[in-house]
């Protein structure tokens, strides 16, 4: 792997590396289509909190699928999307006949997420394996239990994000937790590389790292980001980013970046602690427009 730059994440880069901006006199089809899979009958807001971020992050046409037992719950906490309801295996997770329903939806499809509340992680696995090639040509961003893809696929032939926590990732690899906190940049490189996918290791500094070994460090003390949700916030507003037409890796900085913004705000208004997950995804469009 050639030695390339590990660049820190601040104000002044992503300043430099601006978002693709929408037309004047665009409307939601140029800002792109999100499809979010995500949810279950256990936790049906995950798909509400990543469906939100998706569209606090500028994306123009949401569509949200999930299990049949969440879908009348997440069609009315998000008005804004359209909602498939797709049948459940028998250990609730994504069943494979939900495919067809899917299948028609990749023309036009901006970005994919899969994963965020999921339970069932064979159905899941089989779900993803049977979903990717629909997407090929699609950002997609595998979150949680969709992330297990990577152990049997090895590696991908289309563009996907992956964003494990160390535990997730001890998961993947099979390595210690302890070791890879102690090399993140040479763990995020290597499986990078390893999956050619765009890596976002999370963490109090999360690793954003390329599959030719180029990388983005963000450092960040926000410890109220610790909890329930939140990954599935950072999920949806990388997506909405990716499907208003950035790069995976810039969509993952920038969402890496704006995700912890949104705690220090929250942390400035409430305390170290204590805020809720449900609220980063309203300070994601002034953080925007305050970096241009």
């Amino acid at each position: 792997m050639k030695a390339l730059a590990a660049w820190g994440v601040d104000d002044a880069l992503l300043r430099e590396w601006r978002l693709p901006a929408p037309p004047a006199d665009g409307d939601k089809e140029d800002r792109g289509r999100v499809l979010v899979i995500a949810g279950s009958r256990e936790m049906p807001g995950a798909a509400v909190l990543t469906a939100t971020a998706a569209m606090r992050a500028g994306a123009g046409k949401l569509l949200i699928a999930t299990p049949q037992s969440a879908a009348q719950a997440v069609a009315a906490a998000v008005p804004e999307a359209r909602v498939v309801a797709l049948p459940e295996a028998s250990d609730g997770g994504p069943s494979f006949h939900g495919l067809p329903l899917l299948q028609s939806l990749g023309p036009g499809t901006g970005a994919v997420v899969i994963g965020p509340g999921m339970i069932g992680p064979e159905s899941t696995v089989t779900f993803v394996q049977g979903l990717l090639p629909v997407f090929r040509g699609v950002p997609v961003l595998l979150d949680a239990l969709a992330m297990d893809a990577v152990i049997s696929a090895r590696r991908f032939g289309q563009p996907v994000i992956l964003t494990p926590h160390a535990g997730e990732m001890a998961h993947l690899t099979g390595a210690e937790k302890e070791d890879l906190l102690e090399e993140p940049l040479h763990a995020a490189r290597r499986h990078a590389e390893r999956w050619q996918v765009v890596l976002a290791l999370k963490g109090s500094t999360t690793i954003v790292a390329r599959p030719d070994g180029e990388a983005w460090l963000h450092e960040s003390h926000t410890p109220g980001l610790g909890m329930s949700g939140s990954g599935d916030v950072l999920a949806g507003i990388i997506a909405g980013l990716a499907a208003r037409g950035a790069s995976p890796e810039q969509a993952a900085v920038w969402g890496v970046a704006l995700h912890a913004r949104a705690g220090d705000a929250l942390a400035a208004r409430y305390g170290t602690v204590g805020y809720l997950a449900r609220e980063l995804a309203a300070e994601v469009p002034r953080l925007m427009h305050a970096l241009g």
